[in-house]
């Protein structure tokens, strides 16, 4: 059977423990994304953010994440690496961090008659001390010479300390087995395990990574694939999310792997992991195709990424897929119900030039045909753009009850932006009757 006819042939896919259905609709063309009908807004909530010092503000929505018995209104978000930013000195582009102390931490939140309303925050901590701070406290730093950015000061004249235990937070998760925290970050790429008081107990990072980081407070597990090493700088694992039942966890990069060179960097093709919680080991991967820029005005294709996941069950995932325009300029804001049950499973596959001669990323939709890669099809539950979000990072979504859908922005510390793009919103939705 063809991936045309597979598609055609897929049956309603019932999800477990979320009281979610979705019936999957033909798809004749990997472009085509079908729509649904409109969600209702119902909420919107926003955080007065406090200043962290001049021309600063307080910073979180990375992530969005419910734990199960928590109140409907209360969740855990999460910060970035820090406030930072960037400085072209001599022709060259210096990346800043204007607190080169700030310790990247969990957020737990309260929505609340409108308003956002930080219940606690948990910094992350190593068992042992970190050598920037001089405490058990990390920083959003990066952790390796070459392979990382270049950290300097405000000014970008002097180069900082670089940080072993650095982590530049992005998605988060919750295991209810065992009551951890799972976070992905950029600089490994990696994900890491913390205990509810912010105590990091692993790191899982490519192969490879092990000769290039000397971390002895935390340890290191070489389970990822070694051609997640070649992940574009600042564009690492983004997105990550545990079934309810604690048995799967998928993780998603925001953009290509600059595999084999950042001539890639255009490419429609990210990967999503699928992990086995019990082995902590990858045992699927998939191609995920972005929607095309070219049938929007003015959009790059490497502008396309991959912000946040949730995942339903084993098959289904809701992916946040956006580009990185603000307000009237935005086209890309919209959430996917993506279904990952007939998808090839190209783990170790493509990694390299193969029988194709060609990565994954350096394949069009062509060639992906030809290699019979059947990428996860996709339709949309929210079209934000059609509500008026004002913001460029939806970063953080997760779903209620099966049909309530949350999403928060990042605001990236109000470094560099408007006073109308520094705001942090959550807003909520009733999902129509395609998820019940």
């Amino acid at each position: 059977m063809n991936a045309k006819n597979i598609l055609l042939s897929m049956l309603t896919v019932a999800t477990i423990g979320t009281g979610i259905m979705m019936t999957a609709i033909p798809q004749a063309h990997a472009d085509q994304t079908t729509a649904t009908s409109q969600p209702k807004l119902t909420g919107k909530y926003i955080l007065q953010s406090p200043d962290l010092s001049k021309g600063i503000k307080m910073g979180f929505g990375s992530s969005l994440v419910h734990l199960p018995g928590d109140p409907d209104n209360v969740f855990y978000t999460s910060s970035d690496r820090g406030p930072n930013g960037e400085v072209e000195i001599d022709g060259e582009t210096r990346r800043t961090f204007p607190l080169p102390n700030f310790t990247p931490s969990i957020y737990k939140i309260k929505i609340e008659k409108g308003k956002i309303s930080i219940l606690s925050s948990i910094p992350l901590q190593v068992k042992g001390k970190d050598p920037v701070t001089g405490t058990s406290k990390i920083t959003g730093l990066p952790n390796v010479i070459k392979h990382d950015e270049i950290p300097y000061d405000t000014a970008a004249t002097k180069i900082l300390s670089y940080d072993p235990y650095g982590l530049d937070l992005e998605g988060l998760a919750y295991n209810p087995k065992d009551g951890t925290f799972w976070l992905s970050e950029e600089y490994g790429p990696s994900i890491v395990q913390v205990k509810k008081d912010g105590t990091i107990l692993q790191r899982l990072v490519p192969q490879g990574m092990s000769a290039m980081l000397q971390s002895p407070a935390v340890p290191l597990k070489e389970v990822l694939p070694a051609s997640y090493l070649s992940r574009r700088q600042n564009r690492g694992i983004e997105a990550i999310s545990i079934t309810p039942d604690g048995k799967w966890m998928f993780a998603a990069m925001q953009s290509p792997l600059r595999n084999p060179d950042k001539a890639v960097d255009n490419s429609r093709n990210l990967r999503i992991l699928k992990i086995d919680m019990k082995t902590l080991k990858p045992i699927a991967e998939y191609a995920y195709v972005t929607e095309d820029a070219a049938q929007f005005k003015d959009l790059k294709q490497s502008d396309i990424v991959i912000s946040d996941l949730f995942a339903v069950n084993e098959h289904t995932l809701l992916i946040d897929e956006r580009d990185k325009n603000v307000g009237t300029k935005a086209q890309l804001k919209q959430i996917y119900a993506t279904d990952l049950s007939a998808a090839t499973n190209i783990l170790g596959s493509y990694d390299t030039a193969d029988t194709s001669g060609k990565t994954l990323e350096q394949m069009n939709a062509s060639d992906l045909a030809q290699q019979g890669i059947v990428t996860p099809t996709k339709r949309s539950v929210l079209d934000a753009v059609s509500f008026k979000y004002p913001y460029e990072k939806i970063e953080g979504i997760t779903l209620l009850h099966g049909r309530t859908l949350v999403i928060i922005n990042d605001n990236d510390f109000g470094v560099g932006s408007t006073s109308a793009e520094n705001g942090t919103q959550l807003w909520t939705f009733e999902l129509p009757n395609i998820i019940k």
